[in-house]
């Protein structure tokens, strides 16, 4: 995992289109550093015993209400002790006008002011969302990624097994490329892992022979994308005449990337094999598996031989020690 990461309050003051009450001169140095975002009900109410001052304060109708029952001098205090805590930024929701003293003690301390039209709770989740997205804990790694069929497929193999020349057959067939030879993987939620391309070798592909190219020139705007769900793992390797493969699919391998675990595959590599066709069928079948289909249980069914289908065996790989 490549650390802790920030972003910039500019960045999200653009994202979210938010008009400035009072803005410091440099947006760029104030670096918002965690997903947790909060409303101040019970600080505003004189409570701040756990209250981190490194949460963005979303400032909704019930605070305004709220502060609105207050003489302006105990809404001045209410209000100061908030910001002398200097929180990194602080949203008012659905239009509301700031309180006079706001800006005043927004000066005073140093702390950003701004306002949006949007509802509080729309706020809220597209914000914790965005910033779930982009502080996600990361890793970058060789290989490749593609859409095939909806479906994210990381390839992984020794350099010069085929991976990139499997993912520019797969994008003459229809199919999307997101990243060749670097992928960053996010993990954006307990469940999810999203993979993208660096951005300064995004849509370029290396191929042996030919050298750089850059896909989306070449085979148009609907051969990439940006980034997907990574949905499966798929591991290519040099067909290993003394080594046994799969050929039921009644085991489970799994790959486990930032915590969370991916269904992955095996394939062999000989001359001969269509690549790209076996790729398209592993995503289909994998769909199929996560809607609780297998055709391998259903093929022993019919040859008589259920009561001899064993649990499947799941085999887990941890990518992170790697």
């Amino acid at each position: 995992m490549d650390g802790k990461f920030t972003v910039p309050l500019s960045k999200i003051v653009k994202e979210f289109s938010l008009v400035s009450v009072y803005t410091p001169e440099n947006l760029e140095s104030i670096l918002i550093s965690t997903t947790d975002v909060n409303r101040p009900g019970l600080q505003l109410g004189g409570f701040f015993d756990y209250f981190d001052n490194e949460r963005i304060q979303v400032i909704g109708l019930t605070e305004i209400t709220f502060l609105q029952r207050f003489v302006q001098a105990k809404r001045a205090n209410a209000i100061a002790k908030l910001l002398e805590r200097k929180p990194p930024a602080v949203v008012i929701c659905r239009d509301n006008e700031p309180f006079p003293e706001m800006a005043e003690l927004a000066k005073l301390n140093g702390v950003p002011i701004f306002r949006t039209s949007e509802a509080t709770s729309s706020f809220l989740s597209g914000l914790i969302s965005y910033l779930n997205v982009e502080l996600a804990p990361r890793i970058t790694r060789h290989g490749v990624f593609v859409e095939v069929y909806g479906e994210g497929i990381l390839l992984l193999g020794e350099s010069g097994v085929g991976k990139s020349e499997t993912a520019i057959e797969l994008v003459k067939r229809g199919h999307r490329l997101i990243a060749d030879d670097a992928v960053e993987i996010s993990r954006v939620s307990n469940k999810t892992l999203v993979g993208t391309s660096p951005e300064n070798i995004r849509h370029f592909v290396e191929l042996r022979g030919i050298g750089i190219i850059n896909a989306r020139r070449i085979f148009g705007m609907g051969a990439v994308k940006i980034s997907e769900k990574v949905d499966m793992v798929i591991h290519l390797e040099v067909w290993n005449s003394s080594k046994v493969y799969d050929r039921m699919g009644m085991d489970n391998e799994n790959t486990k990337i930032l915590g969370i675990s991916v269904p992955s595959i095996t394939i062999p590599v000989k001359p001969g094999r269509n690549l790209a066709i076996i790729i398209e069928v592993a995503a289909m079948n994998n769909r199929q598996k996560k809607m609780g289909y297998n055709a391998a249980s259903e093929l022993l069914q019919k040859l008589g031989f259920a009561e001899e289908i064993t649990p499947e065996h799941t085999k887990e790989v941890d990518w992170d020690a790697y």
